[in-house]
């Protein structure tokens, strides 16, 4: 099953009762795993998890803090790119070359890389050394 399939196929469990609008994401691990992911609302939405989120989630319990691939879709007119918060969220555990595959259900595609998505990234060497 490629990424986007697994995307695609997790996209189907999003919970959203409120904006109706589903998001499913698929994240490859260096292992080679798949994790994946969907959007699940809360009635006070910024309690909700975005589906970019859920993924790396669990990538993270399963015991791996590297990315190396993306895939997101949603029914949407043109592919949807991640929030603000995802963005910085992937940069985390990927690197800029890290490729983005966004789609829409219908197969409209969007190649990008996560550097793409979010340039001049906030990283670890921002910040000031402990003495």
């Amino acid at each position: 099953m490629s990424l986007l399939d697994a995307a695609r196929e997790v996209r189907e469990m999003a919970y959203v009762p409120y904006s109706r609008f589903k998001v499913g994401a698929a994240i490859r691990g260096a292992s080679g795993a798949v994790y994946r992911g969907c959007n699940v609302e809360n009635v006070a939405y910024p309690e909700g998890t975005c589906a970019e989120a859920g993924a790396i989630a669990a990538m993270v319990a399963a015991g791996e803090t590297e990315l190396i691939e993306v895939a997101v879709i949603a029914d949407s007119p043109s592919p949807v790119p991640p929030c603000g918060g995802c963005r910085q969220k992937l940069a985390e555990f990927g690197n800029g070359h890290t490729p983005v595959l966004l789609a829409t259900i219908d197969g409209a595609t969007l190649a990008t890389t996560v550097g793409e998505l979010l340039p001049g990234r906030f990283d670890a060497g921002h910040m000031a050394k402990a003495e």
